[in-house]
């Protein structure tokens, strides 16, 4: 055997070792290439920044009136418009989005902690848990969210916080649903049985094996879940339920102008499209993240 040629440059005698990348890094650039999910995510980005720093920038407030001006068009003092009280639209516009898009992040984290942790108890443990547990998500299936949501408001009053945690309550089923699926594909795995063969407690099975291995699902569900409570809480805002004055949301906003639209179409087409455009955005986000999130997608 003839010894190594000690002339020969490090790159031939050790090549290098290609350095990887995790899966994480791997959904990014995926996600970086849907033109539709970048748009949605900058899009988001610009209405939350906007509706958060905007009204502070504003000379005008919120619940600020002139009678005497009453409700104007589009001008240079007022860019959006003012309502039949004189209000500025542009500032209850960004004032709006703050308490939309406080109910979509709340309740949806609501619906989120009550969901997952639902499901992967019931997809765990299986059994009789399980299907007492899914048997009772069936007959909460079966009853009109809205009206469910009504009666608690009835029942509790109307006030900010009980509105999150109310559409929270209703909006929870089906992340259940699909944590269980997860969880009962997951727990058949080689590693969770090695977890259990080292005497590992099921809480942290559950909590430090299970569901870190599931994170995907949870996050495309829950981008997709803050369009639909933003949604009923636009319709509870069309029943007098929702936002209460002198507060504003996105959905009262609309409530009013759709009632004036023929005499002040500024009142409905502004508040509209920016509700829509923000609607788009999560739903363009969420099918983005599923298809990034795709582990299929990854020989691509």
């Amino acid at each position: 055997m003839s010894p190594i040629n000690p002339t020969l440059p490090a790159s031939v005698l050790a090549p290098p070792i290609e350095k990887g990348s995790s899966l994480w890094h791997d959904a990014w650039l995926r996600l970086r290439k849907n033109q539709l999910a970048v748009f949605g995510l900058i899009a988001l980005g610009i209405i939350a920044i906007s509706c958060f720093i905007g009204p502070l920038l504003s000379p005008y407030g919120y619940e600020e009136q002139n009678l005497e001006l009453g409700a104007s068009a589009p001008g240079a003092a007022h860019w959006l418009g003012t309502d039949t009280l004189g209000r500025d639209l542009l500032v209850r516009l960004l004032s709006g989005g703050r308490v939309s898009i406080a109910v979509g992040l709340s309740a949806t984290f609501v619906a989120l902690t009550i969901g997952v942790v639902y499901g992967a108890v019931a997809g765990f443990f299986g059994g009789k848990r399980d299907a007492f547990m899914m048997r009772t998500v069936d007959i909460m299936y079966s009853l009109p969210f809205p009206i469910f949501v009504i009666l608690l408001m009835v029942f509790f009053g109307r006030n900010i916080i009980l509105l999150f945690v109310a559409i929270g309550a209703v909006e929870w089923l089906t992340m259940a649903r699909i944590v269980r699926g997860q969880v009962m594909a997951v727990k058949k795995m080689e590693f969770i049985e090695a977890a259990r063969s080292l005497g590992f407690g099921r809480r942290r099975i559950i909590f430090r094996h299970i569901l870190p291995n599931i994170l995907g699902p949870i996050i495309v569900y829950t981008t997709l879940t803050i369009p639909s409570v933003m949604l009923l809480e636009a319709f509870l805002s069309f029943l007098g339920l929702g936002v209460q004055p002198p507060m504003s949301s996105w959905g009262v906003l609309i409530k009013d102008g759709a009632e004036k639209m023929e005499e002040f179409w500024w009142l409905l087409v502004f508040p509209g499209t920016v509700f829509s455009l923000t609607l788009f955005s999560l739903n363009f986000l969420g099918d983005g993240l599923r298809d990034a999130l795709d582990v299929r997608s990854s020989k691509d």
